[in-house]
């Protein structure tokens, strides 16, 4: 059962139905596991026999509609379990029959993977740093002054005391124009989009375009809802408009303060013409107002929502704030699309009660914003000792996008070999990220890593970029 024999039916034989896995929730962890379940229940009902070649990657992917690094996750995942062999230069293989053994886990394999003792892949805030006795201290008081009717069921838009905290809060500190009707409550960004893209796929609007290079995440979320996704390129000043403008997206997916992973801004003209172009095609910007709040020459930027709250959706969370943990996250959408929403999306569910309004009270009295003012001083002292040491360590290699977030773009000196840098660099225990893993076309995309310092200790920077120092060698 070769490769080519079955080239237009992998959903029937591995029994997915719809348009494939692309069609589940849950982002890429989840795709992944559905497509790892059923590759394993096809070859152990026989339906794909030993011997037989499964498709390239990227064949599959295009197939399933569905992101490469869920393939090659899930193929990995099947070759450590034994049911499939790889070997380079040649196709993957159905490794076991239902006559076979018990499948063996590959022991190659398990030996390859070193621990990690340095990880500065972007994506994680300060975990340490998580106010543990004041949240704990928030989740006692509601607990206690909770009536009776907030432990009934929730509300999918969320409880209105966080709506109305949060809707003050983004008033104040984000500039956003916004009532607190416009405002619900998910579980964070990716949670929101998945929503947004439901309610616009309801609306009529099938084409969305997002930042290249950008957060894998969302692509995935907006094909998940069954969007078609145009990769729009950035540049110093952000999102191109006019490259935005030749696709046929209604609307597109933008980090306005600060893009995910270059760490530009979106300037001035393009904030105005992002504007413009939504009203001349009928359609929304959606920003993605991931980790704005730490900006370190001047406060943060305002968002864009508050330029035109009929056009522009705000997503965000507090999972580069407080903890992905909490799995606590904003959607303010206008109040024109406000029953779409409820009607797309019926059976959407809020986060815990509890944790709402531990997280209203949180902000209400005062401890978010110390919380956020402590952060950023702490940020801003890493962020200033990795610039240092990447510039007395690896003199010959440029940083940008210093300016906000918790990441950086290390551009790496020309001829580098960027895969070989990543797999010495976790041999020897570092993980690093390529700036090609957020890219759609990874052969043009620039030399460089994305360094995520969020979650790694000061006393760690200097030992991690010495590693990462003899990677390069």
């Amino acid at each position: 059962m070769a490769f080519h024999q079955t080239n237009l039916a992998w959903a029937t034989l591995l029994d997915i139905g719809g348009p494939g896995p692309a069609a589940d929730g849950g982002g890429r962890a989840g795709l992944r596991e559905r497509l790892t379940r059923a590759l394993r229940t096809a070859i152990r009902d026989g339906r794909l026999a030993e011997g037989a070649s499964v498709p390239p990657s990227r064949a599959l992917a295009e197939q399933l509609g569905c992101s490469r690094w869920v393939v090659t996750e899930a193929y990995g995942q099947l070759v450590a379990e034994g049911y499939l062999s790889a070997r380079t230069g040649s196709a993957t293989r159905v490794s076991w029959s239902p006559e076979s053994d018990p499948p063996r886990p590959d022991p190659r394999r398990a030996l390859a993977t070193p621990a990690i003792r340095y990880d500065i892949a972007p994506g994680l805030p300060d975990l340490r740093a998580f106010p543990r006795r004041r949240w704990a201290e928030a989740v006692r008081a509601v607990t206690g002054s909770a009536v009776h009717y907030d432990l009934g069921p929730p509300d999918p838009a969320g409880h209105g005391q966080l709506r109305a905290t949060l809707a003050a809060y983004l008033r104040r500190s984000r500039g956003a124009d916004l009532r607190t009707a416009s405002v619900s409550v998910c579980a964070g960004v990716t949670d929101g989009l998945f929503r947004t893209c439901r309610t616009l796929r309801a609306e009529g609007i099938t084409e969305l375009a997002v930042e290249d290079p950008g957060w894998g995440r969302l692509r995935d979320a907006a094909t998940s809802a069954g969007l078609r996704v145009h990769p729009v390129p950035v540049d110093d000043d952000g999102l191109r408009v006019d490259d935005l403008a030749r696709t046929p997206a209604r609307a597109v997916v933008v980090g306005a303060a600060h893009q995910f992973p270059t760490g530009t801004v979106l300037s001035p003209d393009r904030r105005a013409g992002l504007v413009r172009w939504a009203r001349e095609v009928d359609g929304y910007v959606i920003e993605d107002d991931y980790d704005a709040e730490f900006r370190y020459d001047h406060r943060p930027v305002a968002v864009m929502q508050g330029m035109d709250a009929r056009r522009v959706l705000l997503l965000g969370s507090v999972s580069k704030t407080l903890s992905p943990a909490l799995g606590l996250g904003w959607l303010v959408a206008p109040a024109a699309l406000a029953p779409a929403l409820r009607a797309a999306n019926p059976v959407a569910a809020a986060p815990p009660v509890l944790d709402q309004l531990a997280l209203a009270a949180f902000i209400d009295r005062g401890w978010y914003d110390a919380h956020l003012r402590a952060a950023r001083r702490r940020f801003r002292t890493r962020r200033d000792l990795l610039l240092t040491t990447l510039a007395g360590t690896l003199p010959a290699a440029r940083v940008t996008g210093p300016a906000a977030g918790l990441h950086v773009l290390l551009h790496l000196p020309p001829g580098t070999d960027l895969p070989a840098t990543v797999r010495a660099a976790t041999s020897h225990g570092l993980r690093l990220t390529p700036l090609t893993a957020y890219t759609s076309h990874p052969t043009s995309a620039p030399t460089a890593l994305v360094l995520g310092y969020g979650n790694l200790p000061d006393a760690d920077v200097p030992a991690a970029i010495r590693l990462l120092r003899d990677a390069l060698r």
